[in-house]
């Protein structure tokens, strides 16, 4: 039983395709209200502390027009040289990205933060992902797929993307953008229990 206060219903303040199937897969009880605003980082924030610091702004945000419902909300960042990479803007940024990616290792945060009673949790979730070392018709191939071009570091492991990822050291889900592994976690964190809304 959810407790009398709150809603049987999970807002998801995120339009991510990917989470939404993630959660599907669960058997979530959930409804879809994306945050209006995008974050930007601050000058000096590291990229993990900027991945929560968004989720729990995304959160906030959205909790104001559902006071009787738990708020999740993820932000993902991927990292490589202490630098962030973010959507590509166009096909020679998704290139450089790739190119820069080739035959490394990089991180990938990804924070989730839930808003219940008007308080605010986080978890961070971290994964280290390796790319094959990628030839310039490989990268051709893959921009031309189109998938870059709205993925944080221009790529996604869960499509065509996954051809170019040698390994994933953590959670996948973490890469995807949502690890589910740490929502029993955080929903005890605060005070519900996530098995109430599956």
């Amino acid at each position: 039983m959810t407790p009398s206060n709150l809603g049987s219903t999970i807002v998801l303040a995120s339009g991510s395709p990917r989470r939404r199937e993630l959660l599907d897969l669960l058997g979530v009880s959930f409804e879809i209200h994306p945050a209006a605003d995008e974050e930007a980082p601050k000058p000096g924030e590291s990229p993990s502390a900027f991945a929560v610091r968004a989720a729990r702004a995304k959160a906030a945000l959205v909790a104001g027009d559902f006071p009787k419902s738990p708020i999740l909300a993820s932000d993902t960042v991927v990292e490589i040289d202490n630098r962030i990479l973010g959507k590509p803007v166009s096909t020679a940024e998704a290139r450089a990205m790739l190119r820069l990616l080739s035959g490394r290792t990089h991180q990938v945060h990804t924070a989730v933060a839930l808003v219940v009673n008007g308080r605010c949790r986080s978890v961070l979730d971290t994964a280290d992902v390796r790319f094959r070392s990628l030839d310039e018709r490989t990268i051709d191939w893959y921009v031309a797929t189109a998938e870059p071009m709205d993925k944080a570091g221009a790529y996604a492991v869960q499509g065509a993307g996954g051809l170019l990822v040698e390994s994933v050291e953590g959670s996948p889900q973490t890469v995807i953008g949502l690890p589910i592994h740490r929502l029993p976690e955080l929903f005890k964190e605060c005070g519900i229990d996530f098995w109430d809304y599956v």
